[in-house]
């Protein structure tokens, strides 16, 4: 059975557009709580010095859009790169 690497990159772009908006309602909710979140996945970096929270509309049309194709084209890499191996 052939495997279509559209399906996974399709697949990826989803996934990472909920996630996004999740992301971004939790932020909006509970922004200390997610400070710290990040702040443990940058290995303690304290971010807030280099950054401050930017809640724009604008600001989550640009990261969703720019998320959901580079999970895209992720996505198709890697379908394409499983199918390529996949045969060998």
């Amino acid at each position: 059975m052939k495997h279509n690497p559209k399906s996974t990159a399709n697949a990826s772009a989803l996934t990472i557009a909920v996630v996004y908006v999740a992301c971004r309602l939790l932020v909006g909710l509970f922004p200390e709580a997610m400070m710290t979140v990040a702040k443990s996945w940058f290995h303690g970096i304290d971010i807030s010095l280099i950054s401050a929270w930017n809640l724009s509309f604008g600001s989550f049309v640009i990261g969703i859009v720019s998320a959901t194709i580079t999970a895209w084209l992720v996505g198709y890499l890697y379908g394409a790169s499983f199918e390529y191996f996949r045969k060998k």
